[in-house]
């Protein structure tokens, strides 16, 4: 566990590893004619979940054997570790709907938590060949096709905010309540993680989630946003977002990027 926190380098070379292991799990599925079957709670879930999900755990506990893993598909199942100052944070398939409709814009998500804050995370999409890493201490960096390059959010443009919603939990009235006077010059839609990493690259300046999420959906994201100089409040009362929550799910909450939360451009 130490040697985790004293090399927040090496472990997300390692975390990258793993999420490109269960990216190519999660790619032969997405090439087949695959099954869609219903969770308790009505969500799908796919063999590609599945699969992905045994080879992280695989490769976290060979990485971090004492570090309990808390895993979407695990948790489904009824298998929850307790958890202390540190552990793992693992949504195998983030955006099972992206996968089912098959455009490319679902991810693997792996983050370490350390005292209710993502340390370090890991988002990989594997369809678009894109993955964003990030640490605290180490910076935030995308890798594209081979080749990778540090990320940093930016300022707020002259021209105004650029909003990024969900594509399949949108949730129009209250975008439109939560961005009431302020000026926005574009509202672009995605799929799973990615939102938040588009905020963390500087291509969107504020994602609001205004519905339910789970802790795993979105700590790896979490951690490239604060390793860019992002935020993510709560947006009941603007403080940060913790995790380590009973039952791990969120409030609503809104990632900011540079100074889009306190210098926004206000209209009129």
């Amino acid at each position: 566990m130490t040697h985790l926190l004293r090399s927040p380098h090496d472990t997300l070379e390692s975390i990258a590893g793993i999420a490109r292991q269960a990216g190519d799990a999660i790619l032969d599925v997405y090439a087949s004619d695959f099954e869609v079957r219903g969770k308790d709670d009505a969500s799908p879930v796919t063999a590609a979940d599945e699969r992905a999900e045994a080879i992280i755990l695989a490769g976290l506990h060979a990485l971090s054997p004492d570090v309990p893993v808390i895993a979407e598909e695990e948790v489904a199942a009824g298998r929850v570790p307790e958890v202390d100052r540190v552990f793992w944070l693992v949504d195998p398939l983030d955006g099972t709907k992206e996968f089912i409709n098959r455009n490319g814009e679902f991810t693997v998500n792996i983050a370490l938590v350390v005292d209710g804050q993502p340390g370090l995370g890991v988002v990989f999409a594997p369809a678009l060949d894109r993955m964003f890493l990030g640490a605290q201490g180490s910076g935030a960096f995308v890798e594209e096709h081979g080749h990778r390059r540090p990320i940093a959010c930016r300022a707020v443009p002259a021209e105004g905010l650029t909003v990024v919603a969900s594509r399949s939990h949108g949730d129009a009235a209250a975008l439109e309540s939560f961005l009431a006077g302020r000026q926005v010059a574009e509202t672009r839609s995605a799929g799973s993680s990615l939102k938040l990493c588009l905020v963390a690259s500087g291509e969107a300046d504020v994602y609001p989630r205004l519905g339910r999420t789970m802790e795993w959906d979105i700590a790896a994201g979490h951690a490239v946003l604060l390793a860019a100089g992002a935020r993510v409040d709560v947006v009941a009362d603007g403080t940060p977002l913790r995790y380590g929550k009973p039952g791990f799910d969120n409030p609503h909450f809104a990632a900011w990027g540079a100074g889009a939360q306190d210098n926004v451009h206000r209209q009129g």
